[in-house]
């Protein structure tokens, strides 16, 4: 089953499937070793990992897993980061939510406004019951981000990951539908 990869519009932002021209300003964003310092993998060092970044968000909605949509400004559409909904089960009604914006752009709303265009998709759409996201216990922004949506810390995944020898814990976090305020 395929999962058609949706444009959603909010008052700043559009949300949009990925193009091949986006691999130009996805680079710099995964490339930045500031965005990337609370991501389990290390800053991205050759430009053809975005190209195979694009490839995979095709082969996520081709699959019927996932959607990750570009996030470009609506007053000017500069590409400012993306987001996503990946491991859909339509059967348990469960995603996890993901995103990833530009450190020029943090502090701004844009993460809050992204997220919470696609979970409203996510529930209104997709009629998920469920949907998780994971932070780094030292990425108190993503968390806050998290909380304005709706998000309930369930618990704390103790040295979860190693990146580049560092160990970290990861915060798992939890937004029910009975939770969801549109």
């Amino acid at each position: 089953m395929t999962l058609p990869t949706p444009t959603l519009h909010t008052a700043r932002l559009r949300l949009r499937p990925f193009a091949d021209a986006d691999a130009n300003a996805l680079y710099p964003l995964h490339s930045s070793p500031h965005v990337m310092r609370f991501w389990d993998s290390p800053p991205w060092t050759e430009q053809a990992r975005a190209e195979q970044f694009i490839a995979r968000c095709r082969k996520l909605a081709d699959e019927g897993t996932g959607a990750r949509v570009a996030i470009d400004r609506a007053s000017d559409g500069a590409f400012v980061g993306w987001c996503a909904l990946t491991r859909w089960d339509p059967d348990f009604r469960s995603a996890s939510l993901g995103y990833c914006l530009d450190d020029a752009t943090w502090g701004q709303g844009y993460a809050t406004e992204a997220a919470h265009a696609l979970l409203r998709w996510a529930f209104d759409t997709l009629d998920l019951n469920r949907v998780q996201a994971e932070a780094d216990t030292r990425n108190v922004a993503s968390a806050r981000v998290l909380e304005k949506v709706g998000f309930v810390r369930e618990g704390t995944l103790r040295e979860e990951c190693i990146v580049n020898g560092e160990v970290s814990d990861t915060w798992v976090f939890g937004l029910l539908r009975r939770e969801w305020r549109p």
